[in-house]
């Protein structure tokens, strides 16, 4: 599928007044809770995982490179607060980097100096050389994962979660527990403690989780593979992850 149809800023909105959408987004699980989520990004990702988490209970914080003041209908909508980007992981349990690969060199130095102790860092970024992001030569000669490259450019440990999600799924495919059609996505990172934080959070959100290995390991659902996009269930997505080639296909090389 082509990148343009995921975490690329290119879907086009849901309106979240449709019938249905506050039914599937206020899931028992989540009310009565308070947990602070940083975002920072506010396309489609970022977009509507503030439009969730809000509706789960949690105090969200959302910032994007244009400045607060360009997110006001955002907030209104779901009650985050708009902040700046050196401001949204204060205090922060959770913080969610979901912004274009190349713009990751440019967040601020510190950026997550007062996040909360144990802070756990989504990353949902992709790698995409020929529409977007330019080549970049450690991940292309040197071999690093593109969770590896971010994680080491923001100094904080990454978990890798959302980067194959269809946008849209975050509002309409959410399940409970235990139903057969729910979807699955897969998670990749080192820190186990974190890891679990994000897999806890993506069950609250009504999907399942695959654990997908440590960051090395997080090339089996880059762009390419056949987990990436895959609206499949446990199972599903264990094989794809499995069948996962470590070679870069030729729409992904720069």
């Amino acid at each position: 599928m082509p990148a343009t149809a995921r975490n690329s800023g290119l879907d086009p909105r849901v309106d979240p007044s449709r019938e249905g959408f506050t039914r599937r987004c206020s899931s028992p699980e989540g009310q009565g809770e308070d947990m602070k989520i940083g975002i920072i990004g506010a396309g489609n990702i970022g977009g509507n995982l503030t439009r969730r988490l809000t509706a789960l209970g949690h105090d969200v914080a959302v910032a994007n490179s244009r400045g607060p003041e360009t997110l006001t209908a955002l907030a209104e909508e779901t009650g985050a607060t708009p902040v700046t980007v050196g401001e949204a992981a204060r205090g922060a349990e959770i913080v969610v980097v979901t912004i274009p690969l190349k713009a990751v060199p440019d967040l601020p130095a510190g950026l997550l100096d007062g996040a909360a102790d144990g802070v756990a860092v989504i990353d949902t970024g992709n790698y995409y050389p020929r529409q977007r992001d330019g080549r970049i030569a450690e991940i292309e000669d040197d071999g690093l994962t593109e969770s590896r490259w971010t994680e080491r450019r923001l100094g904080h440990p990454v978990v890798k979660a959302f980067n194959g999600t269809f946008a849209q799924d975050i509002l309409d495919r959410p399940l409970p527990a235990g139903d057969p059609d729910r979807m699955a996505l897969p998670v990749a990172g080192d820190d186990e403690a974190a890891k679990r934080k994000v897999r806890d959070l993506i069950d609250a959100l009504g999907f399942d989780t695959v654990d997908a290995g440590g960051l090395d390991d997080s090339w089996r659902q880059q762009p390419g593979t056949p987990v990436y996009g895959l609206r499949g269930g446990v199972e599903a997505v264990t094989k794809a992850l499995a069948e996962a080639s470590p070679e870069r296909t030729p729409d992904f090389r720069g």
